[in-house]
Parts: C-alpha cells; structure tokens; sequence
C-alpha cells in the first residue's frame, strides 16, 4: 500500500503538452495533476519537443516535462506538422522508451500512465513488456473515428491491441471509448472518468467594458448573432460544415472560429466561394465591413472565456468525438450549445434538455437549430439552465481529479 511516506512516482506518456501544444487531452492532465498534491503523488512525462524555443526539461505545475525529439523555432500545429517533425511521432517508439528505461533508473517508477491510443503509448506498452511489475493505466481520450486509429496503426496492429491488453486498468472520458476498449480485447477493470470545466475560468462574467471592447474589435453590431466553435481544424471537427450553414441563415448571423489547424486554408476558400468573405475585412464607405466568417487562430486556454461570453451560440458538428471538452466549457460559460449524436457526445447532451442535436454532415440542419434557439427563448433559457446545473454537478475539476487520484492510489498501485 502506497503510503505518504513512501510517495509514488509516475510516468506519463503524451505526444503533446503545455505550453504550446493543447488540446482538451493536454488540459486534462494539467488540471488533474495540479489538483493532486505533490506530496501525494509526483509526476513526470516524456513528450515531444517540436518547438526549439521550449526547454528540453522544465517543470510545469506538478509534472516534471522532459521534451525529446527534433524540433523548430517556425510555428506549427500538431495537425499540421512538416514531414521532417512528423517523424517524431514514429520516432517516439524507440526514443521515448530510450528515455522511460533511463529516467527509471533513477526515479523507480510506481506506476506508468499513458495518454491516448497512439504512438506515445506504444512506447508505454514496451516499457511494460520490460518492466511487467510497474503498474500500467491507459487513459482514453482519442476523439478521431475508430476506424481512422485501427487504420493508422495497421503497421504494428499487433502492438497497438497490446494498448489494450497490457494495461492494469483503463480509463476512459466516455461510455463510447469504454466499449472500445473492451471490444480491443482489455482485460483490467475500464473505469469512464470525463473531462471537466474550470469553472470559475469559464463562468467568471467578464466586466462590461470588455465585452464592449471585445465585441468593438470583432464588429458585433447590436442585432447581429455570433455563433462560436473553439476547434481544431481537422477534418473530424467538421468546422466546413459550420460554415456553408450560414447560407442558409440571414447576414447578421456570424461565425467566429477559435483554432488553428491543416484545414485551414481550406475553410478559408470555402468561406470566399460561398461569399460570406472577402478574404479579409475591408472598409466600404469609410465602414469596416467584418467577414461573416472570422479566423481567429490560436487563442490560449485562459483567454478564450470571454470570447465565448460575447457569443450566442456554440457548434461543432463532430463527425466523431472521444468527448469534446469544448462543449463543457461553452455550457459553463452560459452557451447553449448544438452538436452531433457522436461518440462520447451524448453521455453529456440530452436533446433539448441540455442541447441540441444536429444531423451530421447536414450545414441545413445547423441552420434549423441556430434558427431554433434564436425564436424560441424559452426553450434556450431551457437548456442553458439545465447544461449550467449539469456542469456544477458533474463535471467540475476537482471532483475529477479526486477520481482519477483513488484509480492511481487505490487500483493502480494496489
């Protein structure tokens, strides 16, 4: 029994970490493991470098990082990688485990904790092979389709099952990834843990004054509706079909898309094809006229509430979601949100109750739902209330951290 005495360390294996690389993956383990005392538990992780600008180690909350890996000072995405840095992911088998066998030799691992079906935890799986009695916790959170993570991994299709039926216990943020875990043959216990919110991040209200400058350098004018996504641009997330749903919406309803990603340039094309954009904001008349569709790119974590409190509405139609901590947080900032029956999707919304579903790959259908909770305020005020509630109850940060604190302590370890 791991006692305070005798404080367990972790490794843990992630592709991608803070401070430049996030996804609702990479908040997860920041805001657990800050919640998690560092008497009680120390952690370190392996993870790719990519950016030269970040040091090969520093220490970020409770987590020591140590970066490996090439990298570069030019700015990219992890979707959006040059071939040369996309290596890494491949190369995080070998180099990875390289690093896990060394740090162990100083750290004495307690326990291994893995995030993600990929490549990172490939390494995770060997580094159990050669060490059988250190613990092993697997932790889903993949949000592309099933179909796309068997076909990636066909290569090493015998290794990637090992993901599976290697590990002590197995994690999940929603039923979906539970049932895939079994059905990739797990054995151990599958315990589903979501995702949460910072609440008092999101839900804080932001002062009048920043509303009104915010809303001044986004060219909110007074009857215009702003629909929000704060998405990757990847192909999953569907941001297209946000789009071409507002040819089907007056001019006055807007689109503002938090995120950064591949796709990028093509959305962009698609939003001038069907003439919603210029290609950027002009002055007409000595009047700036704003795009309908505006880009944002990156915005960091702790900046993004007061862009979702300006907003009215906020989409993504997932073509296939692990979660979608987006839409927690849309809900705790007082959004109605509308998204897709997907994956781990309707463990959270409830149509009508604490959502609305739209049909997938269908922009008309969005255009139905936005329409919806635009006339029908009784029934936004519905739903905000009951997602405002949800997210109080079930889905705040600490709860979370506590539960994922007793499946190290008292199942991992044990």
């Amino acid at each position: 029994m791991i006692t305070p005495l005798n404080k367990p360390h972790v490794l843990i294996f992630s592709f991608a970490y803070y401070p430049r690389f996030i996804g609702g993956a990479e908040v997860a383990i920041k805001e657990i493991t800050d919640r998690i005392a560092p008497g009680d538990i120390e952690f370190d992780m392996i993870t790719l470098c990519l950016d030269s600008r970040l040091p090969k180690y520093e220490k970020i909350g409770n987590v020591n990082i140590y970066r490996i890996g090439w990298s570069t000072s030019k700015k990219f995405s992890t979707d959006s990688l040059p071939f040369y840095l996309n290596l890494n992911k491949y190369a995080y088998l070998l180099t990875g485990l390289s690093k896990a066998i060394s740090l162990n030799r100083k750290r004495k691992y307690d326990a291994i904790w893995s995030i993600m079906a990929n490549y990172s935890s490939f390494a995770a799986v060997l580094f159990k092979l050669m060490h059988p009695k250190i613990p092993y916790l697997l932790t889903l959170q993949d949000g592309d389709p099933i179909s796309y993570l068997k076909r990636r991994a066909l290569p090493l299709y015998p290794l990637f099952k090992m993901i599976f039926t290697k590990a002590d216990h197995i994690q999940t943020i929603s039923n979906y990834l539970a049932d895939w875990a079994k059905n990739m043959g797990a054995k151990c216990p599958v315990t589903v843990v979501p995702n949460a919110v910072d609440l008092e991040l999101f839900s804080k209200p932001i002062s009048s004054q920043e509303a009104v400058d915010l809303k001044s350098k986004l060219g909110k004018k007074e009857n215009d509706v702003f629909l929000v996504t704060t998405s990757r641009l990847v192909e999953k997330n569907a941001v297209g079909d946000i789009i071409e749903s507002l040819k089907y919406l007056p001019a006055n309803i807007k689109l503002l898309i938090l995120g950064q990603g591949h796709e990028e340039g093509k959305l962009r094309e698609l939003a001038i094809e069907l003439g919603l954009n210029n290609g950027e904001s002009t002055c007409k008349n000595n009047v700036k006229v704003i795009d309908r569709v505006q880009f944002l790119g990156f915005i960091s974590h702790k900046d993004m509430p007061p862009y979702l409190q300006i907003s009215d509405i906020f989409v993504r139609p997932s073509l296939s979601e692990g979660l979608g901590v987006s839409f927690l947080e849309a809900m705790a900032a007082g959004l109605p949100i509308i998204a897709t029956p997907v994956g781990g999707i309707p463990d959270f919304l409830k149509d009508g109750e604490t959502g609305l579903f739209c049909e997938v790959g269908n922009p008309r259908s969005i255009a139905q739902k936005v329409e919806k909770l635009i006339k029908d305020k009784e029934s936004r005020d519905y739903i905000i209330k009951n997602a405002s509630k949800m997210i109080r109850e079930k889905y705040q940060w600490i709860m979370i951290a506590k539960k994922m604190q007793e499946i190290l302590v008292e199942k991992v370890f044990e």
